[in-house]
């Protein structure tokens, strides 16, 4: 986790810096035409959508680690019980086992920020 967490703060950084090279800003701030204005506006969206689901994975890495640290790792923040090995070992930051994830899928839509 602690890997994903890093290259997610590196991939986050680059971004936020791309955003701030003068080429990408001209590109994004001096549109010239249409297809111009159009591009540059599809790259700030992808940007804005990179970032916002970066934050979100590392804020549930976040949690991870602090559920570690409780001794919680591993059990469904919602019922208690525990976490398939096989769903963690696909995704260690899973807080949710799958029925609660499924009903939480089923009856909330995704937060604009995290994806979750």
């Amino acid at each position: 986790m602690a890997r994903r967490k890093s290259h997610l703060l590196d991939e986050i950084r680059e971004v936020l810096a791309r955003s701030g090279n003068a080429h990408h800003a001209e590109l994004v701030g001096g549109v010239g035409d249409m297809g111009d204005e159009a591009a540059a506006s599809l790259m700030r969206d992808i940007s804005e959508a990179e970032v916002l689901r970066d934050i979100g994975e590392v804020r549930d890495i976040v949690a991870a680690e602090q559920r570690i640290t409780d001794g919680r790792y591993g059990l469904c923040i919602d019922c208690g019980e525990p976490v398939a090995y096989e769903r963690l070992k696909a995704y260690p930051s899973a807080k949710r086992c799958m029925p609660c994830q499924q009903h939480r899928e089923k009856t909330r839509a995704p937060s604009k920020y995290t994806g979750h």
